[in-house]
């Protein structure tokens, strides 16, 4: 990729972004040095908040715009026209519709800036957000490999140009042997965090053992939260069950297993239920109670978490809610602030990315090999360091709207992700009384097809016959790992107009699936 037309330099938040200076392959401003080489963005300085790099390149007539999300996303990832202010973060296409083609940018994974794009009709810039919290990070002459930037040329499709892109931001990571597939109950959505039991959970455990009927890959029964003391999405300590709930949560773990299944377990790492020490002094609604990961003693805590879970016998741990613990807010808040100014991390010597990155890390290696599931994760950054990445936000066991929304929406735009970043997971299928099962089956079938993650919230009161038969098929697809098992690979066709799409292809096979109509996918049906 050739070199920046222009780059700009912003020290403190009070300052403004100063133009840098050029010398050979070197940028200086405001008391920084930004160096490229051959793509590879290094910064050098004392005290540092933003850079950015301009490319200046004429865009085509009516070009599409796609780009990427902070962490998960709200069913908001869509092809549109140029809109300069639209922050796309790690990545952008552009499609001109014209000739057909697709090109665009982005950067590796694991970078240590939060890394987005803007793209108007004369270039595009790429902003590396380098600050610690809300405040600028002091690296005190440091020099720190930001991001490492990568061209993608057209790829004979969109689809195909994605898919390539996701491909080429990846290479840096080990080579992922080939996952088992992820398949299992997740009792949320029809809990939601209340009124469930062990009896409950066990009964999760032999439904979904009872469904997978003898395939050879072991399904996941998955205990979410609210297992604990202190109520839904409280915090930890994460050492005890709720007492005369959850009394011996090694021997729930035991009877999972009994029963058929493995079993999984949520927990919310960077909250306490008390405020204490190492405490982050960021915006939350909790103050005091969320835990700064930049403490070591913090990092601590969460490696003796993860070696406790495994203690007693899980095999797959999902750790939620970190990034709205350590800024504050979910993404679409985020925005191009990602946080409130005037607060920062305990150690101001290393950026908020890196810090996130030695937090992902701490968790991979403590899990050791317990199945690691991210939600509210920076999937960029997370990519290689858990096992599987919910990608989208929540599903919806009461609002067939919202899974239409959210699940739909991210398996679209994300799916090119899976297997190369991680293991996608676009959240669970509902199976309740409050939402059609006609649409619910469809979004299974598309789950399962995919070969991406599938978690189920199977009331027990919702089950009938049809539900059964459309359950155990669905469920031993995807224990088959999918279309993809058989070397078809499945895509979005009507991706570039439509943020649902409808029409899907599966090899040769033309799929179409009505989100809308309860009463059957016929469209013509009355």
């Amino acid at each position: 990729m050739r070199e920046p037309s222009a780059v700009f330099v912003q020290s403190d938040l009070s300052d403004g972004l100063t133009t840098a200076v050029r010398s050979g392959s070197t940028w200086s401003a405001a008391g920084a040095e930004v160096s490229w080489n051959d793509g590879t963005v290094d910064v050098t300085a004392t005290t540092i908040s933003r850079v950015a790099l301009r490319w200046s390149e004429r865009l085509p007539a009516d070009a599409l715009i796609l780009g990427d999300a902070w962490e998960r996303s709200y069913g908001d990832l869509q092809w549109r026209h140029v809109q300069p202010e639209r922050l796309l973060p790690w990545y952008f296409l552009v499609h001109d519709p014209q000739t057909g083609s697709t090109a665009g940018a982005g950067v590796d994974v694991q970078p240590s800036a939060f890394c987005a794009w803007t793209v108007d009709d004369d270039g595009f810039t790429l902003w590396l957000d380098l600050r610690n919290g809300g405040g600028p990070t002091h690296l005190r002459g440091r020099t720190l490999t930001a991001a490492t930037v990568r061209l993608f040329n057209d790829g004979g499709t969109p689809w195909q140009t994605l898919n390539a892109a996701v491909a080429t931001m990846s290479t840096r990571l080990p080579a992922r042997p080939e996952p088992a597939p992820v398949v299992g109950a997740n009792n949320w959505y029809y809990a939601y965090g209340e009124n469930f039991d062990e009896k409950a959970v066990l009964q999760d455990a032999t439904t979904i053992v009872e469904l997978a009927d003898g395939h050879p890959v072991k399904p996941f029964s998955v205990v979410d939260d609210g297992w604990y003391p202190g109520g839904v999405c409280s915090g930890g300590p994460w050492d005890s069950g709720t007492p005369g709930v959850f009394d011996d949560m090694a021997g729930t773990a035991a009877a999972i297993k009994a029963i058929g299944a493995r079993p999984g377990l949520w927990f919310r790492p960077l909250l306490v239920r008390e405020p204490g020490r190492w405490a982050s002094t960021g915006p939350h609604d909790k103050p005091g109670r969320a835990l700064d990961p930049s403490y070591p003693e913090v990092l601590d805590g969460v490696r003796a978490d993860l070696q406790r879970f495994r203690s007693w016998g899980f095999e797959l741990v999902k750790h939620d809610f970190s990034t709205y613990d350590v800024f504050g807010a979910f993404g679409p808040a985020m925005g191009s602030r990602l946080t409130r100014g005037g607060w920062q991390l305990h150690d101001t010597s290393r950026t908020t990315a890196e810090i996130i990155l030695a937090f992902y890390r701490e968790i991979r290696s403590a899990a050791e090999d317990v199945v690691v599931i991210g939600c509210n994760t920076v999937g960029h950054l997370a990519a290689g360091l858990v096992d599987v990445q919910r990608t989208g936000d929540d599903t919806s066991g009461r609002d067939w709207e919202r899974t239409r929304k959210m699940g739909v929406n991210t398996l679209a735009f994300r799916l090119p992700q899976h297997n190369r970043f991680f293991a996608v997971d676009a959240d669970c299928v509902p199976c309740t009384p409050q939402t059609p099962w006609e649409l619910n089956e469809r979004f299974l079938d598309l789950v399962a097809r995919s070969g991406t993650a599938l978690f189920l919230s199977i009331d027990p009161a919702a089950r009938t016959d049809r539900s059964d038969r459309a359950l155990r098929n669905g469920i031993h697809l995807a224990l088959s790992g999918g279309a993809a098992a058989e070397n078809t690979a499945i895509e979005p066709t009507d991706w570039l107009v439509n943020t649902t799409p409808n029409a899907w292809r599966a090899g040769d096979e033309v799929l179409h699936y009505d989100w809308s109509r309860p009463w059957g996918a016929d469209p013509t049906a009355n």
